[in-house]
């Protein structure tokens, strides 16, 4: 009988990311530290109705096919698991085509889900079953700070900590990732394979002393290639300067923009200065190695 679990699925910003040239597959040579962020959407896996003869995926924030109904078919396919079918509730609030890897969080909390039902406890399983599904989802399921390589799938993870309080400005707006590259393509913007290697070096001396923001490495090379697509993006990122940012960037291909403030800024003045953003605002922080929620519990899903 398949018991109820709820885990959450935190998004992520790219403190830095760097791109490099195309490979064999298409995909690009990335350099990026990510670290989660503590706005999170709420994944809930409960019995499928019945009567019902395969898994689904209810997510009334996103029309169409979901990942994470992806995730659920690859991990039933590389395990052998042929549990009764399960149903796969997702509360969403992360941006969605908002560059915050928020359907590669919510596939990579599928499968945490999933694994928990089946008694399946290897986290490095289910990262190598993620990597078909999209260059996000194995850094997610254990999330937190991790530098990637590849075209995300190597993963390295340091005992790093850079506290900061989080702005993010959504836009109206929704950005393809493969829109995004297409245009940075276009422009010629790839880093060659000797630049790349030596932002490699100076990342990984970063993340194993005192971090990238510290070593002011912080950068998004697809920027200028998603401003040109959506150049209210221009608006956002001057809104966190003038609002105090100490940083103030795309996150991933965008479009949301974040601005990362002392930890213990007061928000008094931010807020004020932000108070007529057309979109909205969201407060939050970066989680690093604090997974609380993100590992599946069994019960009544918490409240907002």
């Amino acid at each position: 009988m398949t018991r109820d679990w709820w885990c959450r699925a935190p998004g992520k910003v790219n403190l830095c990311l760097y791109v490099g040239p195309t490979r064999e597959d298409g995909r690009h040579e990335l350099v990026t530290v990510m670290d989660s962020v503590s706005l999170h959407d709420t994944l809930a896996l409960t019995a499928a109705p019945p009567g019902a003869t395969a898994d689904e995926v209810i997510c009334p924030a996103v029309a169409g096919p979901n990942l994470a109904a992806d995730a659920l078919a690859a991990f039933r396919a590389e395990t052998g698991w042929d549990g009764p079918p399960v149903r796969l509730t997702i509360d969403k609030r992360i941006p969605i085509a908002g560059g915050m890897a928020g359907g590669s969080a919510d596939a990579a909390a599928a499968l945490r889900l999933v694994a928990a039902e089946a008694g399946v406890d290897d986290a490095a399983l289910l990262e190598r079953i993620a990597e078909p599904l999209g260059a996000d989802v194995p850094s997610q399921v254990r999330g937190g700070r991790v530098l990637a390589e590849g075209a995300g799938e190597r993963l390295t993870r340091h005992a790093i900590t850079e506290p900061r309080a989080v702005v993010l400005l959504p836009l109206d707006a929704q950005l393809s990732a493969g829109a995004v590259y297409a245009e940075f393509d276009r422009r010629g913007g790839q880093r060659s394979a000797e630049e790349l290697a030596e932002l490699r070096a100076q990342v990984t001396a970063a993340e194993e002393h005192a971090g990238v923001i510290a070593a002011g490495l912080v950068a998004n090379d697809l920027q200028d290639a998603a401003l040109a697509l959506c150049p209210q993006i221009g608006d956002a990122l001057a809104a966190l300067r003038d609002a105090g940012a100490e940083h103030a960037l795309v996150s991933g291909s965008g479009p949301t923009v974040f601005g990362l403030f002392a930890p213990d800024v007061d928000w008094t003045p931010v807020l004020e200065e932000l108070a007529d953003w057309p979109d909205g605002i969201s407060g939050a922080r970066l989680l690093g190695d604090d997974a609380a929620g993100r590992w599946p519990s069994t019960g009544e899903v918490p409240a907002r």
